[in-house]
This record gives C-alpha cells, sequence and structure tokens, in this order.
C-alpha cells in the first residue's frame, strides 16, 4: 500500500475544497489521520465496516473495547445517543470542547460501536475542521488518538503520522503540532456527572 498523502489545513478556518476532499476518503470506506482539540485521531465514518475492521488492527485494540466517534454538533448526538435533558444541559456547557460522553447508545449505532452494556463514547470536539467534515459526510467520524502501535506513543504531526502510520492509512490531514492532551471522559449515565478519566476538559 502506497504511504498516505498528506493534505496541508488551516484546522479552524476550513476550505470547502479540503473537506470535500476528506469526505470523498471517508465515503471510500477510507481511514485518515486529522487534528482535533486533544490530540492527532485516526478515524472513519461510522458505517464503514471494512473501516473500523482496519482501525482494530492498527491499534490492535480488543474488540470488545468500542471506540468513540464525534458528531458535528450537539443536535446529531441524540440520534446515537439517549439524551436526557440533563445531559443535554451539561454537555451544553462543555461542547464543543475536549470531552467524550458515555451515552446509551440508540438503535442507530452499529453493535461493534457499543459496549457490553450497550453504552458509547461520543465527542464534540472544539476542532473546526473535522466538525466540518463529519457534517458534510452527515455521519459521525469513529475517532481513535494517533499513535506509534511500538512505543505507544502520540504521534504528535503530520510527518511522524505518515513515517510510522503511513502505509496503513489512505490520508493524513495537516494542522500543524499537536500536543498529546487526551480528553476527558464523563458518563451521563443516570442523570449524573461521572468522572471516568481527567483529561484536557475540565469539569465546571
Amino acid at each position: 500500500m502506497p504511504l498516505a498523502p498528506i493534505l496541508e489545513i488551516d484546522a479552524n478556518h476550513p476550505h470547502p475544497r479540503h473537506i470535500q476532499r476528506a469526505v470523498e476518503v471517508l465515503r471510500a470506506d477510507g481511514v485518515m489521520a486529522y487534528p482535533t482539540d486533544t490530540n492527532y485521531g485516526i478515524g472513519c465514518a461510522i458505517f464503514s465496516k471494512k473501516g473500523i475492521d482496519r482501525l482494530y488492527q492498527l491499534k490492535d485494540r480488543d474488540r470488545k473495547k468500542p471506540f468513540s466517534f464525534l458528531c458535528p454538533d450537539l443536535s446529531d448526538v441524540a440520534k446515537y445517543g439517549l439524551v436526557s435533558n440533563f445531559a443535554y444541559r451539561t454537555m451544553k456547557q462543555l461542547t464543543p470542547g475536549p470531552f467524550t460522553f458515555i451515552l446509551t447508545a440508540t438503535r442507530t449505532v452499529p453493535e461493534m460501536m457499543q459496549n457490553r452494556q450497550r453504552q458509547v463514547g461520543i465527542r464534540v470536539p472544539d476542532a473546526p475542521f473535522i466538525l466540518a467534515v463529519a457534517a458534510e459526510l452527515g455521519r459521525p467520524i469513529v475517532t481513535t488518538s494517533a499513535v506509534d502501535p511500538k512505543e505507544g506513543e502520540a504521534l504528535v504531526d503530520a510527518r511522524s503520522i505518515k513515517e510510522t502510520l503511513g502505509n496503513r492509512i489512505d490520508f493524513i490531514l495537516d494542522g500543524g503540532i499537536q500536543p498529546n492532551e487526551p480528553s476527558t471522559v464523563v458518563s451521563l449515565i443516570g442523570d449524573e456527572v461521572t468522572l471516568i478519566r481527567q483529561g484536557k476538559g475540565i469539569l465546571r
């Protein structure tokens, strides 16, 4: 497989032509790397079984541990997670931002994206470019952090992603150096805010 091409982007001011190029990759069951508000992510379209299979292989991840996915905006989240009034108010305060919210999955979510408790992790990151891509795609993007599979270290720029993963993914969106700061994971199940993992996001 040839090395993935790199496309330089303005992560905060998305160019329509660049958005369209990324969407084409995802619609073709592609896997790509992109900057978020926490780190570089690697992802595919949520209904791409082929793409999700590739992510599991790339990360050497237990299939009982589903990936989270990102939605373009808060209104889209309710299609994929059961959002109570409490959950909506909480997420509205914290999105877009560096949080992953644990919610009960709706029937729209593929089983391979749910854990045994039928829960999902959903993000609405403060990352204009990838949010614009998800909006144009019309569905969420499965997302996981870009790491060196041998060293387990985060890959913080497009060049290191290409050198390490370039023959296993299809496309790289270069948004500059992106420090590795994982999202804060918060469960909103049962109308309670439960901190699962402290990351970049600060609960207030």
